[in-house]
């Protein structure tokens, strides 16, 4: 099995329980993990035989448009679409960071991940 990981994917986006963070926003990076079979791509160098990293930048970004109190619900959203638009996932994890949330506290940042 090989895997494809399309990291770093970085979005301003307006999540969290706040009034505040819907209105003012913050910085979110997404990391997305894929096992899939590409070997027939590998050989044949062949884009219809792989996943299009293009789709999975454009899905999560998509996704991270759509406000939610809950990071939570925005890496499941994520995971839905992935599944559903993607061909030959054996498994899916994605990880959505939430950077300097506000907190009453000095926290650099809160992640969830979600595997499938």
């Amino acid at each position: 099995m090989n895997r494809i990981l399309v990291e770093g994917i970085s979005v301003y986006a307006y999540h969290g329980c706040l009034e505040e963070e819907g209105r003012i926003g913050c910085n979110y990076l997404v990391d997305v993990m894929m096992e899939t079979d590409f070997s027939e791509a590998a050989t044949t160098d062949d884009l219809t035989k792989t996943i299009d990293y293009v789709t999975v930048y454009n899905i999560v970004r998509k996704q991270m448009g759509i406000r939610s109190k809950l990071i939570e619900q925005v890496g499941q959203r994520i995971i839905d679409e992935l599944k559903t638009e993607l061909q030959g996932l054996k498994k899916l994890e994605v990880k959505v960071t939430k950077l300097n949330p506000p907190m009453n506290g000095n926290v650099e940042r809160v992640s969830i991940i979600i595997s499938e």
